[in-house]
């Protein structure tokens, strides 16, 4: 018999990519059980996955930052990480051990995260469940979207680690209609990009002759610091909540045509964001 939950959880993250640096992603995850029936004619209650399997994913996988174990230009000591890309660039993150996940192979992938959840999960599984499978897939790619990583000193959760990251669809509305040329302009400004807050921006240093920002804040699951190439990183003057980025791109946008009416959508990963309107009803 195999019991299966779709969409158990979304899994929040960034990792480090070798060619595209610091990415952020969110994944669906879905879980199939296969085994006998337990006393109760089931294979694990719905209620048990739910709270024991999902909690389990949740605490050893999201918002924390992924990192490839066997990338050649990976270097890790006292929680002081090192990873130089393929063209020389390079991201340096320094936190608690519980912000960092070293994943086998030289890339992530669903797969490499999947076989880790795996291995994590089977063990905690009662004896009547001989195998599972874990399935982990984006939000359906329809319209403008980007991947961005950011960290929040002042959230009293996970969000506080200051590389993780969201896979996140925008729209944007320009008086009344849909403009979905300024949604892809906007989704190509903050792909693959960190969003840091001005405060946090600690010093301006030099790599390989590049200049580099370096963030840095304490806050309650400790000290926390990364640093990587500046034109990889977009500044705000805030706290990158999403509350606070659809305000942000609704002012920018306003600025730049000053007699329209906006409406920004942005999201947060998967399902969930903010939204952010001119002040005013929009034209007819």
């Amino acid at each position: 018999m195999r019991l299966f939950v779709h969409q158990l959880s979304v899994l929040d993250f960034s990792y480090l990519h070798p060619s595209r640096g610091l990415v952020g992603e969110s994944w669906h995850v879905d879980i199939e059980l296969e085994g006998g029936l337990d006393d109760q004619g089931m294979v694990l209650d719905f209620g048990e996955v739910k709270r024991q399997v999902k909690q389990l994913i949740d605490e050893n996988f999201d918002h924390r930052l992924l990192v490839p174990a066997d990338h050649k230009g990976l270097t890790l000591a006292d929680r002081q990480l090192s990873f130089v890309l393929d063209n020389g660039q390079r991201i340096r993150h320094q936190g608690p051990a519980e912000a960092l996940l070293l994943i086998p192979g030289e890339t992530i992938s669903t797969r490499s995260v999947a076989q880790a959840i795996h291995q994590t999960l089977l063990p905690t599984l009662p004896d009547n469940v001989e195998s599972l499978q874990i399935s982990l897939y984006p939000e359906s790619e329809e319209g403008a979207w980007y991947q961005y990583s950011h960290g929040l000193k002042l959230h009293y959760g996970n969000c506080q680690r200051i590389a993780h990251g969201h896979r996140s669809r925008i729209r944007i509305w320009r008086d009344g209609a849909r403009n979905e040329m300024l949604e892809q302009l906007w989704a190509e400004r903050l792909r693959d990009i960190y969003i840091g807050t001005e405060e946090d921006l600690v010093a301006i240093t030099s790599w390989n002759d590049q200049s580099c920002f370096r963030f840095a804040y304490t806050a309650e699951q400790g000290s926390f610091e990364l640093e990587l190439d500046a034109g990889r990183c977009y500044l705000m003057n805030t706290e990158s909540t999403v509350e606070n980025i659809a305000r942000h791109i609704r002012e920018r946008l306003e600025e730049e045509h000053p007699d329209s009416h906006f409406r920004v959508q942005a999201f947060e990963g998967i399902g969930k964001g903010a939204i952010s309107e001119s002040i005013g009803p929009a034209p007819q």
